[in-house]
């Protein structure tokens, strides 16, 4: 019992400091953001950006050291982070499994690659103070629509986005199933894999088409919980109890860059099979690390 409530203390801890950190940072984010569109010159928006994402990377790390802190006796597996570095551009490809993987993630790359920024749901812009912090930082918000008038905004929003990534070293990410994993949805969609859902191309796509040429790789990484998938409630009680993180880095094929309208098609079909390879490959890795703890 007294551990039970050791864990809840905890927790309640930590969100109060997540709480007061995020309204810190969403607020200390608006009077930057806004000189950055009131005075759109590139002097001003270089100097705006950095002040944003020192903010941003400020927030990660004291997110960092409170994980950290509390999880003391998590096993964390992590591999493939040699050769990153700050100062370059990079494309992440992740699978999704709960609302704890933005923070691990940020915690793994923290320091090693630029700053996260990833493609939301345009309804996320609306949560309180965290929508206005990611409308800060330029992360590009997406209708998902399924008529061709919500894709035709859909793509002009990542493009715009994607234009004022080329500016800044940026680290475009993606979880490419579209929603987090479970049995359910991957016998709904009929998926192929045993821990997967099918890779959906379309911010990929974008990101290639539109900066394609600037992305050092695309970092392939493959997230599982070995120990059971667990809550923001586990991780803020420091019930994270295993992590494991592998990231591969892989040279993005020429065929997939640009942007041709005359052959957009064909492009999304080889980005498609480029993908479910990738896919297949990453579905046996998590197999492997399962077994390899069961």
């Amino acid at each position: 019992m007294p551990v039970s409530i050791t864990s809840s203390v905890r927790g309640a801890l930590c969100a109060l400091l997540l709480v007061v950190s995020t309204v810190v940072l969403s607020l200390a984010l608006l009077a930057p953001a806004l000189l950055k569109r009131a005075l759109p010159l590139a002097t001003v928006g270089r100097g705006c950006d950095r002040l944003l994402i020192g903010l941003a990377g400020a927030w990660v790390a004291l997110n960092k050291r409170w994980m950290d802190a509390g999880g003391r006796s998590a096993r964390w597996d992590v591999q493939g982070l040699d050769g990153l570095h700050l100062q370059g551009w990079y494309l992440l490809a992740c699978n999704h499994l709960s609302a704890v993987d933005i923070l691990v993630l940020q915690h793994v790359f923290h320091g090693r690659i630029p700053f996260l920024k990833f493609f939301l749901k345009r309804e996320l812009i609306w949560v309180p103070l965290i929508g206005m912090a990611w409308w800060a930082l330029d992360f590009p918000f997406m209708r998902r629509g399924k008529t061709r008038e919500a894709q035709r905004q859909d793509l002009e929003t990542a493009r715009a986005a994607c234009e004022k990534f080329r500016h800044q070293p940026t680290s475009v990410m993606n979880f490419v199933e579209g929603t987090r994993v479970s049995a359910e949805k991957i016998a709904s969609e009929r998926s192929p894999y045993k821990h997967l859902l099918k890779p959906k191309v379309g911010g990929l796509s974008v990101a290639l088409a539109t900066m394609g040429e600037q992305f050092e790789a695309l970092l392939d990484v493959t997230l599982v919980y070995p120990d059971g998938v667990p809550s923001f409630w586990d991780l803020l009680c420091g019930r994270l109890h295993a992590v494991s993180v592998h990231v591969q880095q892989r040279e993005i094929p020429s065929q997939l860059l640009g942007m041709d309208a005359a052959g957009e098609r064909a492009r999304l079909v080889r980005l498609g099979r480029w993908l479910e390879q990738i896919w297949v490959e990453k579905d046996a890795r998590i197999e492997a690390t399962l077994q390899a703890r069961s």
